[in-house]
């Protein structure tokens, strides 16, 4: 197929670099922050502490103490005269408080003026919604802006706590790890099982799109005949699977009144490394039934697609242009689309306008 030909794409070079902002990314489940606890992660190539304090307030901080660099996270709660809980540098006692505001310099004499007040480590928002944590990474480096919507909620959310919560870091840039999460022909290639499908078990594929929140949504059908996983759910179960920036994708499926949710949230790490994590709710008898084995076949899925991951960086440390294809790809020209729509809209300060435009598309797999 010729390069000019308008079924291809090629991507730009800026894909696979750099990180939206001004918006929400998943960090942890809240289950996972105790009262009493500080965690260190690592978000868009920063450190970021995560903490609660024990009367139960979240709070999220660069984890990098001003003064000599060691980690706030590795230090301690302290409860200052006044009530307030502070953040305790484990090397030099330098305390901050959940606004990030220097609270007491320990080494300080009482005639040595300086004011603690004015040194700050950046605050990043924080909210926890329906069981997660989201952080808002905002462009001001500076931490001082303030998000101007809340965080994502997610349908399906029932049956109370996870089912399961499987983890994995994969060795690329969060944009090849989104595209390979929402590619729809490598199932057949990558996925093979014998309770799944095999790469002799290929149909023709035509699907409904529209346009989301910030995303699209392959809109609520009938799973295809040569999934099989779905029969463990009995029924007829109908399934509608949503992509919403920065890098969230869920399968919402319904059987009767019976829900399942499967939530995969992508978290840059760094320029090299991204962090997946599958999240799946239900309410329906088959995940008390039958969970090891519903557990022990995701985990495959996501090993498979890691794998591949590391396939696919021998090829990608040479930076070849990328060719892409209409229909299977062309979600993955959306999510490019719309990378540099949230982009321009933030940049100029006006609202975002979804690229995405109602489609059906064609594939086999």
């Amino acid at each position: 197929m010729a390069e000019g030909d308008s079924k291809v794409a090629r991507t730009e070079s800026r894909f696979g670099q750099g990180f939206l902002t001004d918006i929400w990314y998943f960090a942890a489940l809240a289950s996972e922050l105790k009262p009493g606890e500080l965690r260190r992660y690592e978000m868009l190539g920063e450190p970021v502490m995560l903490g609660r304090s024990r009367s139960g307030q979240l709070f999220a901080l660069r984890d990098i103490c001003p003064h000599r660099a060691a980690p706030l996270s590795a230090g301690r709660f302290h409860r200052e005269a006044s009530g307030a809980e502070t953040v305790e540098c484990p090397y030099h006692g330098w305390r901050f408080g959940q606004d990030g505001a220097c609270a007491a310099i320990p080494s300080l004499v009482e005639d040595q003026a300086l004011e603690a007040s004015r040194i700050r480590v950046r605050r990043y928002p924080v909210a926890e919604s329906q069981g997660l944590i989201f952080v808002w990474v905002a462009a001001d480096a500076r931490g001082l802006s303030e998000p101007d919507r809340p965080p994502p909620v997610f349908p399906g959310v029932v049956g109370g706590k996870p089912k399961l919560v499987d983890r994995m870091d994969f060795d690329s840039h969060v944009d090849h790890a989104v595209v390979g999460l929402m590619d729809p022909a490598h199932g057949p290639y990558v996925h093979q099982q014998w309770w799944w499908r095999s790469a002799k078990s290929q149909h023709e594929k035509a699907k409904k799109f529209e346009p989301r929140e910030a995303g699209f949504s392959m809109v609520r059908h009938e799973p295809s005949k040569n999934s099989r996983a779905y029969a463990v759910l009995g029924g007829e179960p109908l399934t509608e699977i949503t992509f919403q920036l920065p890098g969230l994708r869920w399968e919402h499926v319904t059987v009767g009144k019976r829900q399942v949710l499967s939530l995969t949230c992508l978290t840059p790490v760094s320029e090299t490394k991204t962090r997946i994590t599958q999240i799946i709710w239900s309410d329906h008898p088959a995940f008390f039934l039958l969970k090891p084995f519903i557990a022990a076949g995701a985990r495959a899925f996501l090993r498979q697609d890691g794998d591949m991951v590391n396939l696919q960086n021998q090829g990608l440390k040479y930076d070849p242009p990328l060719m892409w294809i209409d229909d299977a790809d062309k979600q993955a020209k959306w999510y490019h689309q719309l990378k540099r729509e949230w982009e321009a809209s933030r940049r100029e300060g006006r609202p975002f306008r979804n690229p995405v435009q109602a489609a059906t598309l064609r594939w086999r797999s």
